[in-house]
């Protein structure tokens, strides 16, 4: 039997495809373990996205290849760079495109030696997450071409997957004792404007929370996509978070329109006071690029200011990457890099004060949740609660209890203290 060990880097959308290679090989009789040490094979699983990616995933290779160990390497930098990899890190014994993934179950057959492997399936994937919870990935690829943004180039245009097969994918996870569901895309407020049968995002939450999960959350949702239907249909859910990611990622129309963005400051305000006043206990978080190609300190001013008057319940921001084959490598007007440092670091400031203001007003709010962390030896617990996602961007929630409590377990906290971006509470009983 040959052993397997997979690394996967970056995002939730490419932790599926990790989870996918592995149900494939899992179902063909392979073992998968958790060491290299312990691995015949190791397949990493890559990300390309921005240059500190870049590096890690290719800081990551170097390390994989000094063991004496079949090495394969997937993902999105390979996408971007094969033909350059391929020459530059020979050792690698296997790379595999993207584009390449129909194909590569034969692809290790060839390098392994070994009995039919089965294709990549979605409705098999071997889950990487915590047992209650999973990710469910309702389309493949993005059309919005943003001027920053090399997804288009790596995952190609948008596609929806089929509307039966995700529900059905997601009652078969509901089977394998899921409580909490986060569906994630490209643009996942796309979804179905390329079906034949004309079903969207809210037709396919309504299908959703009939399963019966605990809950059903939403990631990476495109400002000038989300409809009336869609706030309507959450402030009426009881299943559905009323948890909006939103990544503006700028404030100023100028930067707004050099980055290919659809939307302008003043329709996003809009959209902002609507959600808040249709949706009262929503939770806002975006996400802003500082350092922009052109970002002059008026537009930095207008971000500040757009940013403190609106009051983020999570906010995170990264400097900008500058990513060949993209049109904004080729603008002028580059910001250097210390710079971009100084902008971030003053954005951040700002929202570490937003972040504890709005804390503050949760003391003595009682939060139901599921239980995702337990400090051993303590009684301290981690709650997720409708506030905060699993990817680890948003604070986290701690609470104490005198009696032991099981992961996945569903419990109320109630809020007794306030830090800059983490909340502190106690069971209620």
């Amino acid at each position: 039997m040959i052993k397997v060990g997979l690394i996967s880097l970056g995002c939730a959308k490419n932790l599926v495809d990790s989870e996918m290679i592995l149900g494939m090989l899992n179902a063909s009789k392979f073992q998968c373990v958790n060491t290299i040490e312990d691995s015949d094979v190791v397949i990493l699983n890559t990300c390309g996205f921005i240059e500190a990616s870049k590096q890690e995933s290719i800081q990551e290779i170097l390390d994989v290849i000094q063991y004496d160990k079949k090495v394969v390497v997937t993902g999105c930098l390979v996408e971007r760079y094969k033909e350059e990899l391929k020459k530059s890190i020979p050792e690698v014994d296997l790379w595999v495109s993207i584009k390449e993934y129909p194909k590569l179950n034969e692809l290790l057959e060839n390098l392994l030696k070994c009995e039919p492997i089965d294709q990549l399936n979605p409705f098999v994937r071997m889950l990487s997450t915590p047992p209650y919870m999973a990710y469910l990935r309702i389309s493949e690829g993005c059309n919005n071409c943003c001027a920053y943004c090399a997804i288009p180039l790596i995952r190609g245009h948008f596609r929806s997957r089929p509307f039966d097969d995700v529900v059905l994918e997601a009652k078969q996870l509901f089977k394998q004792n899921i409580k909490e569901l986060v569906v994630i895309s490209q643009d996942t407020t796309r979804y179905g404007s390329d079906l034949k049968e004309g079903k969207n995002i809210v037709d396919l939450l309504r299908e959703l929370e009939k399963i019966g999960f605990y809950s059903i959350r939403l990631l990476y949702l495109y400002p000038d996509e989300i409809t009336d239907e869609l706030i309507k249909f959450i402030s009426k859910s009881k299943v559905v978070k009323p948890y909006f990611d939103i990544p503006l990622q700028h404030a100023s129309n100028k930067v707004l329109k050099a980055m290919y963005r659809r939307g302008s400051m003043e329709e996003y305000q809009i959209l902002i006071d609507k959600i808040r006043s249709k949706v009262p206990n929503a939770v806002l978080r975006t996400t802003y690029i500082v350092g922009f190609p052109g970002e002059d300190d008026d537009d930095f001013k207008t971000l500040v200011e757009f940013t403190k008057n609106n009051h983020f319940d999570h906010m995170g921001a990264f400097k900008y990457s500058r990513e060949d084959n993209t049109p904004a490598y080729d603008y002028p007007m580059q910001i250097p890099d210390n710079l971009k440092e100084l902008r971030l670091a003053k954005l951040m400031e700002e929202q570490k004060k937003i972040s504890y203001q709005n804390n503050k007003k949760r003391i003595g709010e009682i939060m139901e949740g599921i239980v995702v962390e337990h400090t051993a030896n303590s009684n301290v617990y981690l709650l997720r609660s409708y506030w905060n996602a699993p990817d680890d961007i948003d604070g986290k929630i701690s609470f104490t209890s005198n009696e032991k409590i099981n992961l996945g377990d569903i419990v109320k906290v109630k809020i007794t203290n306030a830090f800059v971006y983490d909340l502190f509470g106690e069971i209620v009983k």
